[in-house]
């Protein structure tokens, strides 16, 4: 099987959340899900609310990342998590 590369995007509840805390708790959930964290990126949404992107790598074989996902959002402070990219990896 092959590598997939996942972006997945974490909404904080407030602007006043701690993004590096949400970013680290979420880093651990995916190293627990098999995942390797390659890419973190934090993006300006609207009046100061800001969402962390995540980009990981997974083996394909793992199937769907529902479970980290609903794991990510019952996190506190974090409104709601969704991959919003899935690419096969190449090479």
């Amino acid at each position: 099987m092959a590598n997939v590369i996942i972006t997945l995007t974490i909404m904080p509840d407030s602007p006043e959340v701690d993004l590096k805390g949400i970013e680290e708790n979420a880093t651990k959930l995916i190293t627990e899900f098999g995942g390797e964290v390659g890419k973190v990126d934090v993006q300006p949404v609207a009046f100061g609310l800001k969402s962390v992107g995540l980009v990981f790598v997974l083996d394909e074989a793992k199937g769907s990342t529902e479970e980290v996902e609903n794991k990510i959002a019952e996190l506190e402070g974090v409104a709601s998590a969704e991959v919003t990219d899935v690419r096969r990896a190449v090479g």
